[in-house]
């Protein structure tokens, strides 16, 4: 489902529950961890951030003892990974919004306020081998923010993934950044991962049953359809998947 104003009030009755196990991947400064706690005050959440600049403000707004912040990036490997700092203009100048472990490319020509001048090394982890000694049980939503490295989630995440209910990630509509796969490149490894796309009716998660044509076609077919999206002023604009384990 593309995003348009599917916000975290409308996750909630497709969760069902009020304790709900949640990956944020890309917390940013806690904007949307905060949102989370407010509709789902017991909801267990593991967050993942490796911008410093943000780190220190989401220690400063979230101190719940649900949420659980790692400093490091998550992608296709362990280590240490370069991060594109990405900066703005004038009342901006701190924009940390925009960073990611790949490297912009026509996010440049989009947002040409957006600066990415400075890279610095962070740590990153493989979702799966940050998960072998979790005890995480069935994850209700995995959250993705990932700045156009989607794929290098899903290739390191692929067990977690597998073992989550709902997948909400933002994808792009152009490559915004070096490498990062349009939503029907996204659609093919989730689908393989157990995971379709829902059409949303009366707060519920369904699949539409077309005769004759396989569910991989149908998927294929509805991430086409939802390929031409507004370019809006801001990173918060950009277009969203929500994907349902089948």
């Amino acid at each position: 489902m593309e995003r348009g104003h599917l916000t975290v009030p409308e996750l909630k009755p497709l969760i069902g529950k009020d304790d709900p196990t949640i990956l944020e991947v890309g917390a940013n400064v806690g904007q949307t961890t905060e949102e989370m706690l407010r509709e789902m005050p017991k909801a267990r959440i593991f967050c993942f951030e490796p911008e410093p600049r943000a780190i220190r403000k989401f220690k400063d707004r979230i101190s719940s003892p649900n949420v659980t912040l790692y400093e490091c990036a998550v992608g296709d490997q362990n280590g240490v990974v370069t991060f594109n700092q990405s900066t703005g203009e004038g009342a901006a100048k701190d924009w940390d919004q925009s960073g990611s472990i790949r490297k912009p490319k026509l996010h440049l020509q989009t947002w040409p306020t957006v600066k990415f001048e400075t890279q610095i090394e962070v740590p990153i982890v493989r979702l799966d081998d940050w998960a072998i000694d979790k005890s995480l049980g069935e994850i209700d939503l995995i959250w993705a923010d990932v700045q156009g490295a989607e794929s290098d989630l899903i290739a390191g995440g692929a067990s977690v993934i597998r073992n989550a209910r709902f997948f909400f990630t933002e994808y792009g509509a152009i490559e915004w950044y070096e490498g990062q796969i349009s939503l029907d490149e996204l659609c093919g490894p989730l689908f393989d991962l157990g995971l379709v796309l829902p059409e949303i009716l009366d707060g519920r998660a369904v699949r539409e049953q077309e005769p004759g044509r396989s569910e991989r076609d149908q998927i294929s077919d509805r991430a086409q359809h939802a390929m031409p999206v507004r370019l809006g002023k801001t990173i918060q604009a950009l277009p969203r998947q929500l994907a349902v384990k089948r």
